[in-house]
């Protein structure tokens, strides 16, 4: 199967997509036949205050989501992954893995990115110490870029992008095995690439984000 870690309805918008005439009863009925049912892992509810909901996003560029998640190579090395994906697209502009990132690294990122789609007003993030240096703090000054923070132990805080890599450890990460840096770092290519032109996203109304993007631009011709 070419996409295990797909579910259903997310499966079931794939098929459409390629001419299949089949309704979504009927892609869960042999969903459930085949035994592809996902396991997802439960977590535990947490209380309202800390599921207070953070300002949305109301334009592309507005807010980008930053976070990192780690992983490791075959023979135990470990690396991480920057994630940067825009909150209202739901656009992945960055999943790029290193042995490590210090501040100048994610400011390079982010210029880079910059210089392709223009600067964002704002970014949310935690308090890692990439986040909180000197030099992250001059560089937004530089750049006029609103530096949005998390309470410490609030994750949710940044929903988006937790839900991001939530999807980059299910889809890709567990599902790759990867034996050089340079392998990891072509398998979260590939996925970025899928993810942003193929994958249907259920918050933007099963679209993926460059084809809800593509939606947007016709919106507003």
């Amino acid at each position: 199967m070419a996409r295990p870690r797909y579910g259903y309805r997310r499966l079931h918008i794939l098929l459409r997509r390629e001419g299949w005439k089949v309704n979504a009863k009927r892609v869960w009925r042999l969903y459930c036949e085949e035994q592809l049912t996902v396991r997802v892992k439960r977590r535990k509810k947490r209380t309202a205050e800390s599921r207070l909901p953070a300002r949305e996003a109301e334009r592309p560029n507005e807010q980008w989501s930053l976070d990192f998640m780690h992983d490791r190579l075959e023979d135990g090395r470990s690396f991480r992954i920057l994630n940067v994906i825009d909150a209202m697209t739901r656009e992945c502009l960055v999943c790029e893995a290193s042995p490590s990132f210090q501040s100048p690294d994610v400011t390079r990122i982010l210029d880079r990115e910059i210089a392709k789609r223009g600067k964002p007003e704002r970014l949310r993030l935690d308090n890692g110490t990439e986040f909180t240096s000197n030099h992250f703090d001059g560089w937004a000054y530089e750049k006029r870029i609103h530096l949005h923070f998390t309470q410490p132990g609030r994750p949710t805080q940044n929903g988006h992008i937790e839900s991001f890599n939530g999807r980059v450890r299910d889809e890709c990460l567990q599902a790759n095995w990867f034996t050089s840096l340079a392998d990891a770092r072509d398998a979260l290519g590939a996925w970025k690439r899928e993810y942003n032109n193929e994958r249907p996203h259920s918050a933007l109304g099963g679209l993926a984000p460059l084809e809800y993007i593509s939606k947007l631009v016709e919106g507003a011709a």
